[in-house]
């Protein structure tokens, strides 16, 4: 019983030791996609709660805290509570087989990158659950929007991965970044990297994608009737989504926690950083995008997901197969 309880307390303290920097994560992030909003349009951005405005998050977390939860009458209660729970476990279930450096992962599985594909691939559901539960047509319509766009670049992203795994030959996350040790694949990889990246902003309801909540017709889609900490919830999940997204593309193309150039002083960062520091340098990425790129229509969104992407990864996924059969350069290892 008492080794029971030992072995029970040590995962918890692992599972805590992951999450509460991914919370803190989250809470810093939005703080940078703010700055980085305020230097493209020529902005301050936060700066007045705290020292460059570091306590913004802090102040808008507990607005939320103290806020009142309001729940339509005509709501069903049941799905409209747990649609925000689904949506932020998902979001943070996702996290357990990222590792951050050789020797620390939370749960090393050897067919990770199908537990990430599976999870995030559920994310959906909170997002129909809070639309359909809140019995309200604006809500409803934009988690139809929203669950279309996801499932329909799932697609590419899956395409994608197999890409990758043709040329590592595991679907372990570990071997995937060793693999790379001589090449990162973001370098013969690279059209797949661009459209990774592109289809995770749609994934994750990015603009120039988030047509979800596009206020022009749907105020702010599936969250519209929410309020309080249910809605925070529901961004919570979003950005710890698009976190998972960054440190997915880190993994499959720029080597996770490998230094750029395995020489002094650069092998000298401990691996964790390398891998923060790639993950950052994504989600500026995708803040970037969000301040220069304007709104896709629909029809656009669509089009772009099945019409050129679909197409152009299959292409490359053939090309990509045929390269490695005609060099004899196809992995021996077991899928």
């Amino acid at each position: 019983m008492f080794e029971y309880l030992q072995v029970l307390g040590e995962e918890v303290y692992k599972i805590l030791f992951m999450l509460v920097p991914i919370l803190v994560s989250v809470a810093m992030v939005v703080w940078l996609d703010r700055r980085v909003w305020g230097l493209v349009q020529k902005r301050k951005g936060p700066n007045v709660v705290g020292p460059f405005g570091l306590l913004q998050t802090l102040a808008d977390a507990l607005k939320y805290i103290f806020k009142e939860i309001i729940i339509p009458a005509s709501a069903n209660k049941a799905v409209f509570i747990l649609a925000p729970i689904v949506t932020m476990t998902l979001a943070l279930v996702a996290w357990a087989v990222i590792p951050m450096s050789e020797d620390f992962v939370l749960s090393d599985i050897n067919v990770g990158i199908l537990y990430l594909f599976a999870v995030s691939s559920l994310g959906v559901y909170g997002i129909i659950m809070g639309g359909w539960a809140s019995n309200s047509k604006y809500p409803f319509l934009g988690a139809i929007r929203s669950a279309a766009q996801m499932v329909s670049y799932e697609v590419s992203i899956g395409i994608i991965i197999i890409n990758v795994l043709l040329c590592v030959g595991s679907l372990n996350l570990k071997d995937i970044v060793l693999a790379q040790r001589e090449l990162w694949y973001v370098i013969p990889l690279f059209p797949m990297f661009v459209i990774f990246f592109i289809s995770a902003l749609a994934e994750t309801n990015r603009p120039p994608f988030d047509l979800a909540e596009a206020e022009a017709e749907l105020v702010a889609g599936y969250q519209t009737e929410y309020s309080g900490m249910m809605y925070a919830m529901f961004w919570l999940g979003e950005y710890a989504n698009i976190l998972l997204m960054c440190a997915m593309g880190a993994i499959l193309f720029l080597g996770g926690w490998l230094p750029i150039i395995d020489i002094y002083p650069f092998n000298l960062v401990p691996a964790p950083i390398w891998m923060i520091l790639k993950i950052l340098f994504l989600f500026f990425l995708f803040a970037l995008v969000k301040a220069i790129v304007p709104r896709y229509r629909y029809d656009q969104l669509m089009r772009l997901g099945w019409k050129i992407l679909l197409p152009f990864s299959l292409i490359y996924l053939v090309l990509t197969a045929s390269f490695l059969f005609y060099f004899d350069k196809l992995p021996k290892g077991n899928f």
